[in-house]
């Protein structure tokens, strides 16, 4: 039996070390013998260390170089133990791991066997072997579908072996795999059908994450399109498997992937829309997020409650706000409540513009929200909505502050005297309390019209006013009814007051006369006629603030605004809830009272969506009087001698006059009988009968005692 030449180099070599690596130690602990000895073991440590990185990146052959290594780091240790033993050490164990170290090299022989990958030389061949004979040529190998001989890369021809292990999943063939960068198990593939000519019909995603071993919410499968030099349609797929993009997408998802996902999917709080940018402002702390859908979706739909919930708030808590500009979509979330601020009045901010526009508050968005003065079309008229509490008098006062600074008459009545309102009335030209003074103004107002209309311009003619009029004789006038409702009510005086309020929103804004109407409800039901709320909605820029939950689409409802812009309820209160509910519920603690904070916070409803806004606050405490010109604005002469001459312009706080609201009752009638309430009122010389308009039971039972003269 022949031995191989480098076995039989291998195993002289370690029988001559052997007695050298356990000898020199002993006798020569400085000599050279040594320290080549513990280069050379170093050395094997460094492939070692070599031979480790490469299997890191997915070479093979690490153990056979490990173990080619390991001669030269074994004789080290030898060496460094036999150093480090008194003599040859108890039992002589220098010389044994010495022997130890010769027999396991020639029972392995590393370097002979592990030098070259492919070249295994036999141990032994017979001496007079056969004289090999020439054997017929196999016939060539036929390609395996998975494997067509096309030239591809590498890992094309990995995945196609794959591929064909796992049977080929809805028979297809890999014509192209491409990974991607920094994705060690991400891939794409394109396939097509095994056969030519055959649509692929059995490919799902369950097939192909089977054959990846992956979750099928990590594949993807996509139409093909044609390309130029590529065939398309059902006989081709492209196919994503993306294991580590999805899962970080899951951990650490960008913003766009974020919004993807949570926002913009399918049932998501804005189905359909994409992401387009992200924009913190931290001077106002309010980060915006900036969205659009596509034109095919139409306008988009935008669920606020699970929007609120995708980012991690609650919608009650008034931090998020909405805003659609055709087909985009502005998401400002602000870190607290803009709402719950405070935002104090300024005389700059209540001076009108060249336009009449004036700040009125702020947006939930943060833009300024403006009111107006006039209108293209006149004379604005004003509608203000809220309960007891809901900042209504505030409101008000913005309105006569900036008529005021525009340079109109402003005039005030009130069904009941108020402190704020008293404070305000110092500041107009002027000021009662109660219906009949309600009443005497809106007659004033009537005749107003009349005279107004017969006024000539600086050019010798009569025009209709306008707010860029030049040359007009008379100034603007505004009226403010405040508890209007209240005073329609009024058994001897409501029904002209309504009767007269509803033909002053007809035609006032003509003649520079808005009436600006404050209330608690706009409900035709409650009083209101169906024509003045019209007239108002459509001449002003209604304010609802504070709303009781279940008026609110009855109340949007009759300012004509179409269901699915109707608002949902605010908060009763903008403060966050205080933390640690939990512990204080274990200790038996009470709750802390929550703080109503939504005075002055409402819609503004200048077109047909209502914009929620916070009113600017007026501290009355503190005095308003450098909200207002030193001088307010009167009628002008002309005016009032009009006005006397009807008998309409006197001190309105007096008693009825005798003849003021018909023919005085005869002296021959009953003394206990009530005033009648068929009641007139004269207007340049000219009888307007009364209107009463039945729309209650309380009305029809007025009525009919009006009727029958109870």
């Amino acid at each position: 039996m022949s031995v191989p030449r480098s076995v039989a180099l291998e195993r002289t070599l370690y029988t001559l070390a052997a007695p050298v690596l356990a000898a020199a130690p002993n006798l020569m602990p400085d000599s050279p013998v040594n320290t080549a000895v513990q280069l050379a073991g170093a050395a094997g440590v460094g492939g070692w260390v070599l031979a480790y990185k490469d299997s890191q990146t997915g070479e093979t052959g690490t153990g056979r170089k490990v173990l080619r290594w390991s001669p030269a780091v074994f004789a080290a240790a030898v060496d460094i133990a036999a150093k480090n033993t008194i003599g040859w050490g108890p039992y002589c164990l220098d010389g044994l791991l010495a022997a130890g170290w010769a027999a396991a090299g020639l029972l392995v022989m590393p370097l002979s066997r592990h030098t070259r990958r492919r070249h295994r030389p036999a141990l032994a061949a017979p001496v007079h072997a056969p004289a090999p004979q020439l054997q017929p040529a196999a016939p060539p190998a036929v390609p395996s579908p998975a494997q067509p001989d096309d030239g591809a890369d590498p890992f094309t021809r990995q995945v196609r072996r794959l591929w064909e292990t796992r049977g080929m999943p809805g028979r297809t063939v890999v014509v192209k795999a491409t990974p991607h960068d920094g994705m060690p198990h991400d891939l794409s593939l394109l396939l097509r059908a095994s056969e030519a000519g055959r649509p692929i019909t059995g490919l799902t995603d369950d097939a192909v994450a089977a054959a990846f071993g992956v979750d099928v919410t990590d594949v993807r499968i996509r139409e093909v399109a044609r390309q130029h030099r590529r065939e398309g349609g059902p006989g081709w797929r492209e196919v994503d498997v993306t294991p580590d993009a999805n899962e970080r997408r899951r951990t650490a998802p960008t913003a766009r992937q974020w919004w993807a996902d949570r926002i913009g999917a399918d049932g998501g709080p804005v189905p359909g829309s994409e992401f387009v940018q992200q924009v913190r402002d931290d001077d106002r702390k309010v980060t915006h997020y900036i969205a659009r859908v596509p034109d095919e979706l139409g306008e988009p739909s935008v669920n606020l409650h699970s929007l609120a919930a995708a980012l991690r708030t609650k919608y009650d808590e008034g931090r998020l706000f909405v805003t659609v500009d055709g087909s985009q979509v502005l998401v400002s979330l602000w870190d607290a409540s803009p709402l719950a601020q405070v935002f104090p009045v300024t005389r700059e901010l209540l001076t009108p513009d060249a336009d009449g526009r004036w700040v009125t508050g702020y947006l939930g968005n943060g833009q300024p929200a403006r009111n107006r003065v006039y209108t293209d079309r006149g004379a604005a008229h004003g509608l203000f909505v809220a309960p007891s509490g809901g900042g209504k008098t505030q409101l008000m006062a913005l309105h006569v502050a900036a008529d005021a600074l525009h340079g109109a008459v402003v005039m005030l009545a009130t069904e009941a005297p108020d402190e704020k309102t008293a404070a305000l009335g110092r500041h107009t030209a002027r000021y009662g309390v109660g219906a009949l003074y309600m009443l005497r103004l809106l007659r004033a107002l009537d005749a107003l019209m009349e005279i107004r209309g017969e006024m000539v311009w600086e050019d010798g003619l009569v025009h209709e006013w306008s707010g860029n009029a030049v040359g007009c004789p008379y100034r603007m006038l505004s009226a403010y009814l405040d508890e209007f409702l209240s005073a329609a009510r009024n058994g001897l005086y409501g029904a002209e007051i309504m009767d007269l309020a509803e033909r002053v929103s007809v035609k006032g804004r003509k003649y520079g006369i808005g009436i600006k109407v404050a209330g608690q409800s706009i409900y035709v039901q409650d009083g209101f006629t169906q024509l003045l709320v019209e007239n108002l909605r459509e001449n002003c820029i209604p304010v609802v603030l504070k709303v009781a939950p279940k008026k609110i689409g009855d109340m949007f409802r009759a300012l004509g605004i179409p269901p699915e812009h109707i608002p949902a309820p605010l908060p009763r209160s903008f403060t966050p809830a205080e933390a640690g509910r939990l512990e204080r519920v274990m200790r038996g603690e009470p709750e802390p009272p929550a703080d109503s904070n939504t005075g002055g916070a409402g819609w503004i409803v200048e077109a047909n969506q209502p914009e929620v806004l916070r009113t600017l606050f007026m501290d009355f405490k503190a005095g308003i009087d450098e909200f207002f010109p030193d001088t307010a604005a009167t009628l002008t002469a002309h005016e009032i001698r009009e006005l006397e001459a009807r008998g309409l312009w006197f001190d309105w706080t007096e008693p009825p006059r005798p003849g003021e609201f018909g023919p005085e009752p005869d002296d021959e009638g009953s003394d206990d009988a009530p005033p009648r309430q068929d009641v007139q009122h004269r207007s340049g010389g000219k009888t307007t009968a009364r209107r009463d308009a039945v729309i209650s039971p309380r009305q029809a039972l007025e009525a009919i005692k009006h009727l029958s003269g109870i």
